[in-house]
């Protein structure tokens, strides 16, 4: 029977041999894409030496001016505008001249010293208290002055107010906790700065003079390290405050002094001024007051003579002598340490001789007065002892930076004459470098041994000795001893705090230098003291940091998990939220150290334990970060489980884990991959050729994907599932089975809502769709029909779901869909198809060009045709008549590529299409004329003589 072919025949051999790119050979030579271009600046230079000529050098230099900054001639005209508008640009210039000296002042101080900022949160953590504070508050009124008085006249109305503030306008704040004490201290540290900017300089030294009396009381003796820790802030903020106004008075005609600057080059004004703060801060009576006050504003010194910080500090550090209390002197000398580090680090001796004041002062601790005052405040000497640690640590840091090993040395044997002072020990052992310490354990170990266990606890030497041992590594015959020794103490200790502290130190140097047996060991020991009376219930932070130290020096888990008490000790993390996060540390570790794959049972039984735990935290309330989290780290476990050419294992092990992480889609979707990938591997093996035992084992590997997907609540995830199952299904013969899950891709297809969550924001699902379904065509392309379902059935099927899905309203993707299946209909009918899956007969091999066959294409073909130029039709309303042009031209595209223009309905068809794209001049004339271009070229090609004549039939149209 004779009937009209819609499709044109194709030889896509010979097609890709026409339209294959022509390849030419490159030469590259130094030249590549990716390559940043480095320009050449060539510098002549010429030199007038004896018997020389002169010669060009040529430098290199990557860092050539970049083109767009010489275009503005090094001034951006944003800042500019910023400039112009902004009256605080000057005062910003000598901001940043300013900081630039804070920062080379610092800098005479490396990296490598600790600061003081990084010890002030740590000090306010730690020593706090419950009991009521007492804070005196001056009445901060200004006194106002007639206009015509006498400058005497102000100088005494200051002194005044300076004697009014020592004796007695204040009033005394009492029964504050610790935060409104706090709070209180923030105020006048605020108080400090208005008052400054607002010119009232009596006042701002009040109240500084006002702060610094505070440090002289100590009825609330556990929280003195705080308060000094705050009130320090005050003085800081006052001798900063105090430079930087003398410096301003320094500054001619807007030009600051130099970083270096020397006093001679300071002027009048500002030495008066300078000395006036001198003497204002002489006259306070009171001690404390006038050491602080002063030691605040060392710096200002630089201003006055070369030699007046390194004479000051002598001077001050004597007067600290002055002060009875040990505790009180003992933070005064921390804080002119602290200053003098900041202003002049080089004057070394100082700071010594400050320490050595200390050493010679040290017995007062132990004296009566001290005795009698912790009997009224109830407080026991060891939680005494530990007050004095940030200061003495601060002062020994500050001496120890960058000292020759002498003076260390030195200092060791003035403890031992100390009589091994526990507490001396400890700072020594904080303070200096972890080199030193490590260098000479033992001798710290007996010096520890031979401490006075009354006052300060040998444990805490022992931390304070591993500390140092985790940072740098002993002599190497050293190393068995020194952890016997140590553990002979910790694990005496009674108190699970006190043990846990020490323990999570001691972890780490186990781990650095023995093999698993010592760890094994120490964990046993760490479960044996934390397990009575759920002891490990308050200790969790230490137990995840011993967990987090084995698993940073035990990486190959085949060994980690042959520590016998490894896993004992993760049951020891009850609460829910610890667990999980110690499994997911564990399992960040696998995951980064684990180079191949593994199927070691030891390994797998307990991470999978491990993983299980991870799944079983997952509820309603778990936050989806969480559980993405949680479900990469599981899939990255399985991912590295391998069994090897024992693929039925390998599935097995797929099987167990589906039903361990059912309520992690993610997971559920790798199972699925990997188990797809497992039926690959098996064809891989097999060359294609299944034997009945291999064949049975790849139905089971599609059985479990078929019976999987469902679970999956992502609808896209399973149309893309069900596609990729059936591919695999199809590579491996199993026809029946490739049938089923192309049926259920088509089944869902009607289940696709209009909006997604994409990301968590809801999108339209169109585009989504759209390319899943150009996907399926591609597919469809090599699936053969089944003998007893009829001709094409599978096309039919997704046609009809097409045809009765409800599409957006402005919407053109169901005529996009329909041009593509157009495409898959005439590839359809093509004698010998342009892909196949090998072994698999598809379509053309079955019915072999049959004219039944192509009369079938050719109905679906028409049947698609008539639904498009329906679609067309809907979009003659005005508002949509350049949607209508731009679907014309595509559909007229669609034609010229696939269809058969032999065919005079076609021929027809194409020409109205191209009139009706340029009917309302919404066409893109520069296309038109391409594509017009395009045509006449294809007509001198062999059997194309027919395009000659369309092309007469299609006119250009100008707009008009």
């Amino acid at each position: 029977s004779c009937f009209l072919r819609h499709a044109r025949s194709r030889n896509y051999v010979s097609e890709s041999e026409v339209y294959k790119l022509e390849s030419v050979p490159l030469d590259f030579g130094d030249y590549h894409p990716l390559k940043p271009i480095t320009v050449t600046e060539s510098k002549t230079k010429k030199m007038n030496r004896k018997g020389s000529t002169s010669s060009t050098s040529s430098s290199s230099s990557s860092s050539v001016m970049d083109p767009l900054s010489t275009v503005l001639d090094g001034t951006d005209p944003l800042s500019l505008f910023a400039a112009a508008a902004d009256p605080v640009t000057t005062t910003a210039t000598m901001d940043s001249t300013r900081k630039k000296r804070d920062k080379d002042d610092s800098s005479a101080v490396g990296s490598d010293f600790e600061p003081w900022s990084s010890k002030r949160g740590e000090i306010l953590a730690r020593y706090t208290t419950t009991e009521k504070l007492s804070i005196v508050s001056g009445n901060f009124s200004r006194k106002t002055s007639t206009a015509g008085s006498a400058v005497s006249e102000k100088v005494r109305t200051r002194l005044e107010e300076l004697d009014d503030l020592e004796e007695g306008s204040q009033k005394e704040l009492l029964n504050l906790t610790q935060q409104d004490y706090m709070n209180r201290i923030e105020e006048l540290n605020q108080s400090l700065k208005d008052a400054w900017s607002s010119d009232q300089k009596v006042k701002a030294l009040k109240i500084v003079i006002q702060c610094s009396k505070l440090l002289s009381d100590t009825t609330v003796i556990q929280f003195y390290p705080s308060k000094f820790v705050l009130i320090t802030d005050i003085l800081d903020t006052f001798g900063k405050l105090v430079y930087e106004r003398i410096l301003s008075m320094c500054v001619d005609s807007r030009v600051s002094l130099p970083d270096n600057f020397s006093p001679e080059s300071v002027n009048d004004t500002a030495k008066e001024t300078c000395l006036n703060w001198f003497f204002k801060i002489a006259s306070i009576r009171e001690l404390i007051p006038r050491f602080y006050v002063e030691a605040a504003i060392l710096k200002c010194n630089k201003f006055l003579s070369k030699t007046g910080i390194s004479e000051c500090l002598p001077r001050l550090t004597s007067m600290i002598r002055g002060i009875g209390d040990p505790l009180v002197a003992v933070y005064a000398r921390a804080y002119l340490c602290r200053v003098g580090m900041e202003v002049a680090p080089q004057l070394k001796e100082s700071l010594n001789k400050n320490f050595f004041d200390f050493l010679l002062t040290f017995k007062q601790i132990h004296g009566d007065t001290v005795q009698n005052q912790l009997v009224v405040q109830r407080v026991e000497i060891p939680l005494y002892l530990t007050l004095y640690s940030p200061a003495i640590d601060w002062i020994l840091q500050c001496i120890a930076y960058c000292a020759p090993e002498v003076l260390l040395t030195e200092m060791m044997e003035r403890c031992k004459k100390l009589g091994n002072n526990a507490l001396l020990l400890n700072s020594v052992m904080s303070a200096f470098r972890a080199e030193f310490i490590a260098a000479r354990s033992m001798d710290f170990i007996a010096m520890i041994k031979e401490c006075d266990e009354s006052g300060f606890p040998k444990h805490l030497l022992f931390r304070s000795l591993g500390l140092n041992l985790a940072l740098a590594d002993p002599p190497e015959n050293d190393r068995l001893q020194i952890l016997n020794e140590a553990w002979k103490v910790i694990t005496k200790l009674k108190n699970p705090q006190d043990y846990i502290n020490c323990a999570e130190v001691w972890v780490e140097y186990t781990c650095r230098h023995f093999t698993k047996r010592e760890v094994n060991t120490v964990l046993a020991d760490v479960i044996k003291h934390m397990t009575p009376d759920r002891a490990f219930e308050d200790a969790y932070p230490q137990l995840q940091s011993i967990i987090q130290k084995v698993i940073t020096y035990i990486y190959d888990f085949s060994v980690l998990f042959s520590v016998e008490k490894f896993l004992p000790f993760l049951d020891m993390f009850q609460k829910e939220s610890v667990r999980v996060e110690v499994c997911k540390c564990i399992m960040e570790s696998f995951i980064k150290h684990q180079q191949e794959s593994t199927k070691d049972p030891v390994i797998l039984n307990a991470l999978l334990h491990i993983c299980k735990t991870m799944h079983d935290s997952v509820n309603a309330l778990t936050l989806e970060d969480e559980k993405r989290m949680l479900a990469a780290l599981i899939n990255g476990f399985i991912k590295m489980v391998s069994f090897g050419r024992d693929f039925e294992q390998q599935l097995s092990f797929y099987v167990e884990a589906r039903s361990m992480f059912c309520n992690l889609e993610p997971v559920l979707v790798q199972l699925i991959h990997s188990v797809n990938q497992l039926a690959m591997e098996t064809r891989k093996v097999m060359k294609g050729n299944h034997s009945r035992k291999t064949a049975a084992f790849v139905r089971a590997c599609v059985a479990f994907c078929f019976i999987t997907i469902p679970s999956l609540s992502s609808i896209f995830t399973r149309l893309n599932l069900y596609l990729h199952s059936g591919q695999v299904a199809l590579a491996n013969q199993c026809l029946s089975q490739a049938d089923a899950f192309f049926k259920a891709a088509v089944s869902l297809v009607p289940e696709v809502p209009k909006m997604i969550s994409v990301d968590g924001k809801m999108r339209p699902s169109d585009a989504f769709l759209l390319e899943f379904l150009c996907n399926f065509f591609s597919t469809l392309l090599v699936v053969p029909d089944h003998p007893e379902q009829g001709v094409l059935f599978l096309v039919r099927g997704l046609l009809n779901v097409i045809q009765d899905y409800t599409w957006e309203d402005n919407s053109d993707d169901k005529v996009r869909i329909y041009t593509n299946v157009l495409h898959l209909l005439s590839a359809m009918a093509q004698e010998a198809y342009i892909y196949h899956v090998d072994k698999v007969d598809s379509n053309d091999t079955l019915y072999g060009g049959d004219s039944k066959f192509l009369a079938e294409i050719n109905k679906l073909c028409e049947t698609v045709i008539a639904q498009i130029l329906d679609h067309l039709k809907t979009l003659g309303k005005e508002e949509n008549l350049k949607r209508q042009s731009q679907l014309a031209l595509y559909f007229f595209n669609t034609i010229l590529a696939h269809g058969d223009l032999r065919n005079n309905k076609l021929n027809q068809l194409s020409v109205n299409l191209w009139n009706l794209a340029q009917k309302h001049g919404f066409a893109d004339t520069k296309t038109m004329v391409k594509t017009l271009e395009y045509i006449k070229r294809r007509s001198k090609q062999p059997e194309m003589s027919h395009f000659t004549d369309l092309a007469l039939r299609l006119p250009l149209q100008s707009r008009t």
